[in-house]
């Protein structure tokens, strides 16, 4: 007897093998994605696993144990959070931080680019004439009119006087 062909095998078994998968896991789309990996492991190794009693065997063997490892990683994961916590979530911006980034939305580009490297990356005006391609004089002239800008912006939205 001749060993069957990947794709006759493929065919004729997919179907259980979700069935089993799906019954061990609980899940339609873990059972499919363990199904799949199992398969494609099976294909990679088909001379070996066609030579099997029981390829199916074989295949549903590896679905099962993809899925315990899966299994295990996620119980890893949340024993491990709940031991220690999940990441602290970030806090909204306040509302002078939401206002500044308006106002820098409604400046030119050039001169929202030279404001957010100087003040907020802390580049010097030497830094940033390099990385922008331009002289030190237009990112002084690029920063007093963006700076110029945003203070009316401001004061305009909020009602304060920032110049």
């Amino acid at each position: 007897m001749s060993p069957p062909v990947f794709d006759e095998f493929y065919l004729g078994s997919r179907q259980r093998m979700l069935r089993c998968a799906y019954a061990v896991t609980g899940d339609v789309q873990e059972a499919q994605d363990v199904v799949q990996e199992a398969y494609a492991r099976a294909w990679q190794n088909w001379r070996k696993v066609a030579a099997y009693d029981d390829p199916e065997a074989w295949v549903r063997t590896v679905a099962f144990r993809i899925a315990v490892s899966r299994w295990r990683r996620a119980r890893s994961m949340f024993t491990a959070h709940r031991r220690h916590g999940g990441e602290p979530s970030a806090a909204p911006p306040d509302e002078n931080t939401v206002a500044l980034v308006a106002a820098l939305r409604g400046i030119p580009e050039a001169q929202r680019t030279a404001i957010v490297l100087h003040h907020i990356a802390g580049r010097s005006v030497a830094e940033i004439a390099a990385e922008t391609g331009v002289a030190e004089g237009t990112v002084k002239a690029r920063l007093s009119r963006g700076r110029q800008a945003l203070a009316h912006l401001l004061s305009t939205e909020t009602g304060n006087s920032y110049a």
